[in-house]
């Protein structure tokens, strides 16, 4: 850590208990009691079936530096534990995130949106790499525990940090902003992801723009060009830099809209900007809009668009992942869906040689445009001309997907991904393709190791 317990002080005023040297260097934050090592500052969180200040009794055999402790905690604490009291353990979490975040200084980046968050972090990370080692967020460690642990784990030898943002509600993305205070802030897109808690497309965009809650007044928002509904939530909270990106044959921009800063075209597995040609690194036209959000960064941060030639992108698993089972090509997108990310990959799977099915599980968290929903997804791929798609789901979002796609080829809906086998095995031969995509909570991948071998 690169804060002083004085540092402390000026947060949260004097502490009790142990013996305090201002000057020492605060030790490894740590939430998990388990992994407590000698030195470290213990922060208890609460959340709803565990409660982190059960353990605060076990501290001295751990030999902790220090400790906050919520100011509602009534049991006896050890006598020579050094703490602090603070209204929320959280917030004092996020708050230490913040102080190390300010200290480092290095260049920070937030990415938010509906839909492509974690496969544009990963396109920025890796558009930084030639800036230096890049911590970046891991896994789903997107939320108000996961981004403050990925700040306090950032070290001097970073050269940018790249940090993810989701929400499950209003307020979660302003506070992680303000916990990180960003130099650039990304929005992907806004779709209707979380529709079903926040109620309207409006209401997430208003969610999605509170990125720019901790942005510096001269930061800069990076965004896709040509969505109204984007750009009115976002003149309500931002009145800084702007950039926004664009595809070439994409829809004209209203009148009215801002044009694109940056406009690349899609050439074969090349993305064109300007004079410069970069390799695609993901398929879809979806991902070569995302490659231009993460270019957007680079340029911002400056990196030359020679040294984006070398890009390593490592997605994680079920994302946007691609191979061989047998003569069975398989498009791996089994981690989640929204309505927008599921047209996407089915425009994906039209765009390839063969034939072509899709095993399409449920969208969660819809509210009660679910069904609505479904039914674009179904008729989308009806008016793709797919061969034929196994619907996943035992209950009204696939009785209505399989009344719009009746006049598929094939057609099958089945109770859990393990059911969807059969019908494939009559199905598939060797030579076609195959789409996987479904809401985490349908865990699609399970249907992989059954599928045919040619």
């Amino acid at each position: 850590m690169t804060l002083t317990l004085h540092q402390l002080i000026d947060a949260w005023g004097t502490p009790q208990g142990g013996t305090l040297d201002p000057d020492a260097l605060v030790g490894r934050v740590c939430t998990d009691s388990r992994q407590l090592q000698v030195g470290d500052f213990f922060v208890p969180l609460v959340g709803e079936r565990f409660d982190g200040h059960h353990f605060l009794d076990q501290l001295p055999e751990h030999k902790v530096q220090a400790a906050v402790v919520s100011r509602s905690w009534a049991e006896p604490l050890p006598p020579d534990l050094l703490h602090w009291r603070v209204d929320d353990t959280l917030l004092a979490y996020q708050q230490l995130a913040l102080l190390h975040r300010r200290a480092l200084g290095q260049p920070l980046v937030a990415v938010t949106g509906s839909a492509g968050k974690t496969t544009t972090r990963e396109l920025i990370r890796a558009a930084l790499a030639p800036l230096g080692p890049i911590q970046a967020s891991e896994g789903n460690n997107n939320n108000d525990v996961g981004v403050p642990l990925t700040v306090l784990s950032a070290t001097s030898t970073n050269a940018a940090l790249v940090i993810e943002m989701g929400m499950r509600g209003p307020g979660e993305i302003e506070r992680l902003s303000r916990c990180t205070e960003p130099d650039l802030a990304v929005i992907t897109n806004i779709g209707t992801a979380h529709i079903g808690r926040l109620g309207s497309r409006e209401a997430i965009a208003a969610a999605k723009c509170e990125i720019t809650a901790g942005l510096h007044p001269k930061g800069t928002v990076v965004i896709p060009a040509g969505d109204p509904l984007l750009e009115s939530a976002l003149a309500t909270v931002w009145s800084g830099r702007v950039l926004r990106v664009r595809l070439a044959d994409d829809p004209e921009v209203d009148a009215g809209l801002m044009g694109a800063d940056l406009i690349g075209a899609m050439d074969g597995d090349q993305l064109l900007i300007n004079a410069d040609r970069l390799p695609l690194q993901l398929e879809g036209r979806h991902n070569a809009r995302n490659l231009l959000l993460a270019v957007a960064v680079a340029d911002q941060l400056g990196v030359s668009r020679n040294a984006l030639q070398g890009m390593q992108v490592m997605v994680p698993g079920g994302r946007n992942r691609r191979f061989q089972q047998g003569g069975l090509t398989l498009l791996d997108e089994t981690y989640n869906a929204s309505p927008e990310a599921v047209l996407a990959a089915l425009e994906l799977l039209a765009a390839q040689p063969g034939r072509r099915f899709a095993v399409l599980g449920t969208m969660l968290e819809l509210g009660d445009r679910s069904l609505e929903l479904h039914r674009q997804v179904a008729a989308r791929a009806v008016q793709l001309g797919l061969d034929g798609v196994v619907l996943v789901d035992g209950g009204a979002e696939g009785k209505a997907m399989a009344e719009v796609a009746a006049s598929l080829p094939h057609l099958q809906l089945v109770a859990s991904p393990e059911d969807a086998a059969a019908p494939l095995m009559d199905w598939l031969d060797s030579g076609d393709v195959l789409l996987l995509k479904a809401s985490r909570g349908v865990a699609l991948e399970r249907l992989i190791p059954l599928l045919p071998r040619f």
